[in-house]
């Protein structure tokens, strides 16, 4: 058995395709597609009383926001658009869109009364609080005495 190296760079590649491919790639193609979307970070905390989810979403307002409960699932998103524009003596020079969105969906249980959550969003942060229901409420420990 022989063991062959292989180029892929050498083998049936000419430089022009080398060119077209690093220029007709996208970011995602290089980096991977995790750190190419823009789907904010969520931390999660839980209390006696309630869960808290705050997700990082800077640059946006709070219209920009929609937030809906739908059977067993908690669904955020959020979608900006802007504009950026350069003009020369009337005419069009330079003008780009670009397109903010995002969506996030948390399975929730019946134990979070869905029609209680709160939502606020100040400094880049969405924070929601999802009340737990009186019946899932850890409780004091029960001492029973024996007879």
């Amino acid at each position: 058995m022989n063991i062959v190296k292989v180029n892929p760079f050498v083998q049936g590649r000419t430089f022009s395709n080398l060119i077209d491919d690093v220029f007709n790639r996208s970011i995602s193609d290089l980096v991977g597609n995790d750190l190419a979307t823009t789907t904010p970070s969520v931390n999660v905390t839980e209390t006696n009383d309630n869960f808290t989810l705050e997700v990082a979403a800077p640059g946006l307002d709070k219209k920009d926001f929609n937030i809906a409960v739908e059977k067993d699932q908690l669904i955020i998103s959020a979608s900006k658009e802007s504009q950026e524009e350069e003009k020369s003596e009337g005419k069009w020079t330079r003008k780009e869109f670009n397109y903010k969105s995002f969506k996030r969906t948390f399975h929730i249980t019946e134990a979070i009364e869905a029609d209680k959550i709160e939502a606020r969003y100040e400094n880049g942060i969405l924070t929601m609080v999802l009340p737990k229901r009186e019946e899932v409420k850890a409780k004091a420990p029960t001492t029973i005495e024996i007879k």
